[in-house]
């Protein structure tokens, strides 16, 4: 037993370095978790005496329990079996494909990264870019809302901005889990969202296990009470018109729905902008004919660049403002005792039809589209088209400007002019031949209002790549 041992140098090293390993696994790194963990309940706790809904239990599960909880549903399950049966493969292939989709949907909430990090950056820019006025938003009904209830946010999209808008405006109701698209899906941003609670779908995936393993995902997290945001229409507006709703998300939610168990309490939300960050390559898009658009890196590093030199210089001005409005919630159990027909489907359009009728009036698209009406038009004859609007407006108890029509004309105008959408002549205001569809875009947002309806063609929407 006391006896010397010798042995190679190299050796002696691996067993200091399997021993040190072992210590750290096994003493070291559980007791740094538990300290963590104990922190990061302390800093939960203080947020939820602040915020009008608590952070779920849901969210707030291991990454890693969530992803072994979904592959083992038995939903999921009986599907892995069916595709293995179909694709003629082995049920442990499937299995392994089955876990790939669910480590892909899977969050990895952080309320430190969503709370610390990601509610300030969303002010900061918000309000670096935009006036942020908020339209419709009937305070005492939404804060009635059932505190058990799974909320769920339907908004219109029209820019990738919303998602930062909404987190922003959101910040003091809790934290909302968004579904996002295959552009997110790069490092390091795609770390970065899930710490945030948003979860990642694949657009054209159209494979029945993958669809399985998203369904129950979202089941799962509004049967936890989880507050989450959707985009009905799949993608941006690529005219500026509300597309028609898409049902993946929303049949998801409702064909599970079990009013027994959770309420489930659909909010509208509409967003309008002076200036949509976007708006030419959305045009460039539907002008093409294709719904997808992959932006060049030279031009997205060339705008930055040009905005950071506006704001180095003192030039920048903002981009106008930037609206958001909270239409009539809508109560899921309420709504299926007197829907008979699809219920989806029917939930769907009652959504948009209540987004459509909060969706805010804005300087910008207002001047537009008396621009195109009258062109050439002066600007006497504008100011007094727009003040008729606004009453109009007023009158229908609709969102609509908080200035006067000749400061809202002043300030569009300077704003189209120094885009060179517009040209001023003796005759009066007129679009120049770039202008023409940065205009019709731009009408075309608050066109429902007015004389026109949604969009009745599915494929008005884009998703970027």
């Amino acid at each position: 037993m006391t006896q010397t041992v010798s042995m190679p140098l190299w050796a002696f090293i691996l067993i200091l370095l399997f021993a040190g390993v072992t210590f750290a696994s096994h003493f070291l790194f559980p007791s740094v978790r538990w300290f963590f963990r104990k922190r990061a309940e302390r800093v939960i706790a203080r947020l939820n005496k602040r915020l009008q809904r608590p952070i779920e239990p849901f969210k707030l599960a291991r990454r890693y329990d969530m992803i072994q909880r979904l592959i083992y549903d038995p939903e999921v399950t009986q599907a892995i079996v069916e595709h293995a049966h179909a694709e003629g493969i082995p049920e442990n292939v499937a299995f392994e494909k089955a876990r790939r989709y669910a480590r892909e949907i899977v969050p990895a909430f952080s309320a430190t990264a969503y709370f610390g990090i990601g509610i300030r950056l969303a002010r900061w820019l918000s309000k670096s870019l935009y006036r942020i006025r908020l339209g419709t938003f009937d305070r005492k009904r939404l804060e009635k809302i059932d505190p058990d209830a799974a909320v769920i946010f339907v908004i219109n999209h029209r820019s990738n901005m919303d998602y930062v808008l909404v987190t922003y405006l959101a910040a003091n109701a809790g934290a909302l889990s968004y579904a996002v698209g295959e552009w997110a899906r790069v490092w390091p941003l795609s770390s970065i969202i899930r710490a945030m609670g948003a979860f990642f779908i694949r657009r054209r995936s159209r494979g029945n296990l993958y669809r399985k393993v998203l369904a129950r995902y979202v089941q799962m997290a509004t049967r936890g009470g989880v507050s989450q945001a959707v985009f009905p229409e799949g993608g941006l507006s690529l005219n500026g018109l509300l597309a028609p709703p898409r049902m993946g998300l929303l049949n998801y939610i409702v064909e599970d729905f079990d009013p027994e168990k959770r309420e489930v309490i659909f909010v509208p939300v509409a967003i309008n902008y002076d200036r949509v960050l976007e708006d030419t390559i959305l045009i460039k898009a539907d002008q093409s004919g294709t719904r997808r658009f992959k932006p060049k890196k030279t031009t997205v590093i060339k705008r930055v660049g040009q905005h950071i030199l506006l704001r180095i210089t003192g030039r920048f001005r903002g981009f106008g403002v930037a609206s958001v409005s909270f239409g009539e919630p809508l109560e899921l159990s309420r709504y299926q005792r007197n829907e008979c027909s699809d219920l989806t489907e029917a939930v769907a359009h009652e959504l948009m039809l209540r987004i459509a009728n909060v969706t805010p009036v804005l300087g910008v698209p207002l001047v537009c589209r008396h621009i195109l009406q009258g062109a050439p038009i002066t600007t006497p004859d504008l100011e007094a088209q727009v003040g008729r609007a606004i009453i109009f407006l007023k009158e229908r108890k609709l969102p609509c400007p908080r200035r006067g029509a000749k400061e809202l004309v002043a300030d569009a105008l300077e704003r189209l002019q120094d885009r060179d959408l517009i040209t001023e002549s003796s005759d009066g205001v007129s679009p120049t031949p770039i202008g023409q569809p940065i205009l019709t875009f731009y009408a075309n947002t608050i066109a429902h209002h007015f004389d026109a309806g949604a969009a009745k063609n599915a494929e008005i929407s884009a998703v970027a790549e």
